[in-house]
């Protein structure tokens, strides 16, 4: 029996997005939806070539520099806060329901709130970035801040370590994990609302792009900002992840 080990790494990548591709023009072919409804790949890609030429890029960038800097502010609050809250178990016990009750707020709600209290700037929409990133990191890292077993503080402190070792020498490597999957998660999730808070006055980002596509029915043109959007945020995501490797290369992992 042939397993996955055997097949090869680039064969594996590639093979979903063919069965993207195939599944996409057998909608388009099948009749079960009108051809109009479903631009062919062939068509999207002219339109991103013809958009690239314009404005695309210079989209591209605005809303990688938007979500890039919500994230950073919110993973900066959120990475002590959510220390705090997973290794001082009173302070858990305090903050979580208030913590649970806004992270189930979804950001668009409160776009009328952030436009009313930031105007429609360039604060406004990272209002929205930090409150999606915060949220979603301070969740990973309190959650893995508070699995940490205590049996390896009690074993530096056999050994003789002081407060201060035991921070720098097990405390802070085996946060680093939950650090990275906190960023990860954040940057998922900061995409992801990208559209809703260029809902706030944008007249420049993907998710300006999209909606003005939306507004004259060029449905090439959503496809397009779709793409981009999910191909950068993969970029990132991969980046992420070999950075992750190689700071927590003594982590034990299956694979």
């Amino acid at each position: 029996m042939r397993t996955s080990s055997s097949i090869p790494k680039p064969v594996l990548i590639l093979a979903p997005w063919l069965c993207i591709l195939f599944f996409w023009y057998g909608v388009r072919w099948s009749g079960l939806v009108d051809a109009s409804l479903v631009p062919a790949p062939g068509e999207v890609l002219a339109r991103f070539t013809e958009l690239l030429q314009g404005r695309l890029g210079w989209d591209m960038l605005i809303s990688t520099r938007r979500v890039f800097t919500g994230v950073a502010l919110g993973i900066t609050v959120a990475v002590p806060v959510g220390f705090c809250l997973g290794w001082y178990r009173g302070i858990r016990v305090f903050m979580d329901p208030v913590i649970n009750f806004f992270r189930a707020l979804p950001p668009i709600a409160l776009i009328p709130l952030v436009i009313v209290y930031f105007g429609i700037g360039e604060t406004a929409k990272t209002v929205i970035l930090f409150y999606a990133s915060f949220f979603a990191g301070v969740i990973v890292m309190y959650e893995g801040i508070s699995q940490i077993s205590p049996i390896y503080i009690r074993v530096a402190k056999t050994l003789g370590a002081t407060d201060m070792e035991i921070f720098h020498r097990v405390i802070v490597p085996m946060t680093v994990p939950h650090i990275l999957t906190a960023i990860r998660v954040a940057l998922g999730v900061a995409w992801a609302t990208l559209v809703a808070s260029e809902l706030i006055a944008a007249q420049q980002g993907l998710g300006a792009l999209i909606q003005n596509a939306s507004a004259f029915f060029q449905l090439d043109v959503i496809y397009v900002g779709i793409i981009c959007i999910g191909s950068i945020a993969m970029t990132m995501d991969i980046a992420l992840r070999a950075l992750s490797r190689r700071l927590v290369a003594w982590q034990d992992r299956l694979n």
